[in-house]
Parts: structure tokens; C-alpha cells; sequence
């Protein structure tokens, strides 16, 4: 009798970039988060959304290390994130950073903002060229708007400035805080579509943070939904929305099913809600 094949090996699980393990932080007398646990898995986007003050933009701005936490530890690679100093500059020089509105710096064109990091590191001239004009490719930028300023670009145009900024050097891991949130809707369905195309180019480990489901269920592996500084429920958006783990849950995924003419019009609500 032959002997039974052997199972196939299994996959290695993808590895923990950023981890926040019972992370708290307070502002003043404000509490902006309380005892936070939450893994970032490498390759894949993890996306932070809630009500607004819900803690979202607290938690990025720790994985990044702009703020450090009153109690719990941040970790990045396995070991925690240095508080300041070189080691932490290097750590940095691994993330990218998309702040609201693209947070543009306005006395420069948008070609010396999308490559003062590179000139900061002392990247030669040939590489720095090289790389613009392939970011530019990327993001469909026409390469003679990085002549403009800020002032001079629309919205759109300064988004894409602004992921070309964060991309430049290549990070293994990208923080975007709603990054478009301020566009018209036509411009930001857009610049989703050319994210999730991004995304799943390069296999990028993301963190987003969002207030639309939505957009989630376009660009997110995994939700994190939050409320007054806690993590109130995560896992897919399917996960959430046929097994929600409270009431706010389901309450904050009804709240933005698509427009009842939405739906006649064939027009898709987010994964895992039903339609007005």
C-alpha cells in the first residue's frame, strides 16, 4: 500500500512590523488611549477608523514615534522603537509618512519636496532623478508639474506629490492619515483606485487611517475600529459586520451604508453592509 503523501507545508505567518502591546497615552487630562494591543502585519494594510478623537491618529503618531507612550511599549521589528536620537531617525528612515492634506512644505516646488529626504541622505543626483521619475510614473504625475509649488497644484495633484514624498526612499512600512479625505469625489476615487494598484504592486505594510468604510474595504486587509480610545472590534469587514462585537459596532457601519438612489443605481455599498 503507498504511504499517504505528506501534507503540504504551511505557509510562515507574515511577520509583525509595528506592534502596540497595552499602550496608553494621555493628554493634559485627556485620555487618548487606554491600554491599546494591536499588531501591524508586514505586507498587508491595517486600517484605523472611527469617530473622530477616537484615538486614530494617537496610535499612527506613536508607531511613528512623534509621541511616546505614558505606559505600554511600541515595538518596530521586535525590539521597541528607540524614544529619540539617531537610532531612531534610522528606524524612521523604514516608514513613510502622509499627513492630512499632504502637508506640502509651500516655499518649495514639488520636486525639492519630493526629494529633500534623498538630498538630506546624500543620494547622488543620478539616483535622486531616477527615482522621481519613476515615482512620478507611479502615481501619474506629468513630471513637469513637480516644477509648481504647492499653491499651484490642485488637491489631487498635491496628494501625489505627497506619496511620491513618502515613497522616495523606498520604505518598508507607509502611514497614511486620511490622506484624502479633503478631495472632491471623483479625485479621490481616483486616487484609490491608484493606491489599491500601488499597494498590491509593491506589497507594502500600510496603516491607514480613514473615516470611511468604504474606501477600508478598497485599500484594507484588516479594520480596526475604534472608540474613545480603545479598540472596540478588528478583523475583516465581513467579520465586523455579521459578527460585530457591540452595538457601536453595527451602529457605525449602518451609518454609512450608500443613499437608497445609491443603490437603484447599481452603485456598491461597503463590503458587508446591506444597502439602505
Amino acid at each position: 500500500m503507498p504511504a499517504a503523501a505528506a501534507p503540504p507545508p504551511e505557509s510562515p505567518a507574515p511577520p509583525v512590523v509595528v506592534q502596540l502591546e497595552a499602550v496608553s497615552k494621555r493628554f493634559g487630562g485627556v485620555t487618548a488611549l487606554e491600554a491599546v494591543t494591536l499588531d501591524v502585519v508586514g505586507g498587508q494594510t491595517t486600517a484605523l477608523l472611527g469617530p473622530s478623537g477616537c484615538g486614530k491618529t494617537t496610535c499612527l503618531r506613536l508607531m511613528l514615534g512623534l509621541v511616546r507612550p505614558d505606559g505600554g511599549r511600541v515595538s518596530f521589528r521586535g525590539a521597541p522603537l528607540p524614544p529619540d536620537g539617531a537610532a531612531l531617525r534610522a528606524a524612521r528612515t523604514r516608514m513613510g509618512y502622509v499627513v492630512q492634506d499632504g502637508g506640502l512644505f509651500p516655499h518649495l516646488t514639488a520636486l525639492d519636496n519630493v526629494r529633500l529626504m534623498a538630498r538630506t541622505l546624500g543620494w547622488a543626483p543620478e539616483r535622486v532623478r531616477a527615482r522621481v521619475a519613476d515615482l512620478a510614473a507611479l502615481v501619474r504625475l506629468p513630471e513637469a508639474t513637480l516644477a509648481r509649488h504647492p499653491s499651484e497644484l490642485s488637491g489631487g495633484q498635491k496628494q501625489r506629490v505627497a506619496l511620491m514624498r513618502a515613497l522616495i526612499l523606498d520604505p518598508e512600512l507607509l502611514f497614511l492619515d486620511e490622506p484624502l479625505g479633503a478631495l472632491d469625489p471623483l479625485v479621490r476615487a481616483e486616487l484609490q483606485d491608484d493606491l489599491a494598484g500601488i499597494f498590491a504592486r509593491f506589497g507594502k505594510s500600510v496603516v491607514l487611517v480613514t473615516h470611511d468604510v468604504a474606501e477600508v474595504a478598497l485599500l484594507g486587509h484588516k479594520l480596526v475600529l475604534m472608540s474613545e480610545g480603545r479598540i472596540v472590534q478588528q478583523g475583516s469587514g465581513s467579520e465586523l459586520a455579521t459578527r460585530p462585537a457591540s452595538q457601536f459596532v453595527t451602529a457605525f457601519l449602518r451609518a454609512q451604508r450608500a443613499a437608497p438612489w445609491a443603490a437603484r443605481a447599481g452603485v456598491a455599498s461597503p463590503q458587508g453592509i446591506p444597502p439602505a
